[in-house]
């Protein structure tokens, strides 16, 4: 069977992937660093279902200061998913953060494959590398990112190029689109929202809540990844997207509608970085990897509620 390494292997988006590639036959090498962006509990509750199944093995590795060689050695496809997420921390002193784990272990990663016979390198990457332009959002678009995070996003896409035009690794970036579903990350916005409704907190919006985003459920994420390692695309950026946006006060109708609660929420400053809004074109999703988005929001949505009540708490 092939071979693939995970990197982010415990995360939100990297446990569903794992988890289809052993449903699909692969032999998996999971790692992740675990590191207290969030929960550590919930990221071990994310590997429990895969991490004593015969074709999977895990690994705590931090990338930037581990020995990669055994890890890397004979795996067929590399889907690097591990990162330093999120637009709004990464301003200021924790930029070194972002710089460390979404730049240099990228680097670090493609040269401990320089010389291997790896089918494919997937890296994921992230529509923050636009900034703010005309929608849709094409790939021919000059990026032109408005954070320090969609910065090192596009930082390591290029980085991807360089070692593929130079040592001959084939690589795909994949630009993911506001990924949601069951396991999203604590901090992201369907979460808090899930969470506020379930427990009456308090929610803040950021902005006046009219800003929209493509939002994108997490198996069709999955499937389009898994997608670009077994297509003919190399050296491409393809975007993957939901083909569901909306904006943030349409998010709240919708969970008010699931939950059958209001949600009590306040308005707050806009964040600097945020994008007003963000839409995928998927001409070379559906080209390259006949990508088709195939979960419908409130259907995701209410997959992601469902979860929170029985896991997230």
């Amino acid at each position: 069977m092939d071979k693939c390494l995970v990197t982010g292997a415990a995360g939100f988006i990297g446990s569903h992937l794992v988890e289809k590639l052993v449903a699909s036959g692969f032999f998996v090498v999971g790692i992740d660093s675990f590191t207290n962006y969030y929960s550590q509990q919930q990221k071990k509750r994310n590997i429990e279902e895969f991490i004593n199944l015969p074709n999977v093995t895990f690994h705590s590795v931090d990338i930037l200061f581990d020995d990669l060689h055994s890890l890397v050695k004979d795996i067929d496809y590399c889907f690097h998913l591990a990162g330093e997420p999120g637009v709004r921390l990464s301003w200021g002193q924790t930029f070194q953060n972002y710089l460390h784990q979404n730049v240099f272990t990228t680097q670090k990663l493609l040269e401990s494959l320089k010389g291997t016979s790896i089918k494919k390198f997937i890296y994921a990457s992230s529509s923050s590398v636009y900034g703010a332009c005309d929608l849709p959002m094409k790939e021919v678009n000059q990026p032109k990112p408005i954070s320090p995070y969609g910065v090192t996003k596009l930082a390591a896409e290029q980085i991807c190029h360089a070692y593929w035009h130079n040592h001959k690794i084939p690589f795909v970036a994949l630009r993911y689109f506001t990924v949601y579903g069951p396991r999203q990350r604590p901090d992201m916005a369907f979460s808090r929202m899930i969470k506020c409704l379930e427990i009456g907190e308090l929610f803040y919006v950021y902005g006046d809540g009219k800003q929209t985003r493509d939002f994108t459920y997490v198996d069709d994420i999955v499937d389009a990844t898994i997608s670009a390692a077994k297509s003919g695309a190399c050296g491409e950026v393809i975007n993957t997207g939901g083909g569901s946006r909306a904006n943030i006060i349409e998010i709240i109708n919708l969970l008010e509608k699931i939950s059958d609660r209001k949600l009590n929420f306040e308005h707050i400053e806009g964040q600097k970085g945020d994008p007003s809004d963000t839409l995928a074109d998927l001409e070379k999703a559906t080209r390259y990897l006949n990508y088709q988005s195939k979960t419908h929001l409130e259907q995701g949505l209410k997959n992601q509620f469902q979860w929170f009540r029985e896991y997230g708490k």
